[in-house]
């Protein structure tokens, strides 16, 4: 009985390691495309500033905040190093802050699509094999990941992007009142995610988020279907 145990604790510490190993690999991946989004976008609509502070890049370590990621791997919620932006140079500053910040959130979204469309085929032709379930997991967990990153960001509250909309509709006075609380509503907006408050609301946007994406990437089912009943002989 005890060996018995202490194999199941061993086991479960193992399961435990490889599932925060895959979050900090897809960490590696999604937070970076978010925060090069910013940037991509910022330089598209004539701001240069993020691209010549390096955040033109998908290289992790231009973006990675090391208690940020921590918090996102280990917490399920955390941060990046801000993109720096100057309105100035866009043409209209207050629709290209909105672009900016939108951006973040749409590279999230491609980025699980992208993920949910290697996953499907992985799991339809691709051999079982320890390497495949691992890349399998790591293609769940990026395409979940990014779902929640789009979400998350898209609430408007600052300094989540979603707030850079209200500065589209509303007086710029009352933007900016708002905006001089900013720490103080993210330390809030932090607690109020660790609690579990929000849970409830952002698992259900989430839901309908992952339902689209499977929506969007259903012809890969479909094919795959219809392959299978191919080689039974059936027609559907």
């Amino acid at each position: 009985y005890i060996w018995y145990t202490e194999k199941r604790q061993e086991y479960r510490m193992t399961s435990q390691g490889i599932y925060y190993l895959i979050r900090a690999l897809v960490a590696l991946v999604a937070i970076p495309f978010h925060e090069c989004g910013h940037a991509l976008a910022a330089w598209l609509l004539g701001d240069d500033t993020a691209k010549r502070q390096g955040r033109l890049s998908l290289n992790p370590f231009a973006h990675f905040d090391l208690l940020g990621t921590l918090c996102m791997v280990f917490a399920g919620v955390g941060w990046a190093k801000p993109v720096s932006t100057d309105p100035r140079n866009f043409k209209n500053p207050k629709w290209g802050m909105a672009l900016t910040a939108l951006a973040g959130p749409a590279a999230n979204l491609l980025l699980a699509y992208l993920g949910m469309v290697a996953w499907k085929i992985l799991y339809y032709w691709a051999p079982t094999t320890m390497i495949t379930i691992f890349a399998a997991r790591f293609l769940q967990y990026l395409v979940m990941m990014d779902v929640g990153l789009a979400v998350f960001n898209l609430i408007p509250i600052p300094p989540l992007d979603g707030s850079r909309i209200l500065l589209v509709v509303l007086p710029q006075r009352i933007y900016f009142q708002i905006m001089r609380y900013e720490r103080v509503i993210f330390v809030i907006l932090l607690a109020a995610v660790w609690a579990g408050v929000l849970d409830g609301v952002l698992g259900t946007f989430n839901d309908v988020v992952w339902d689209l994406l499977d929506l969007g990437t259903g012809y890969i089912d479909q094919i795959a279907y219809s392959a299978y009943y191919a080689t039974i002989g059936t027609v559907i």
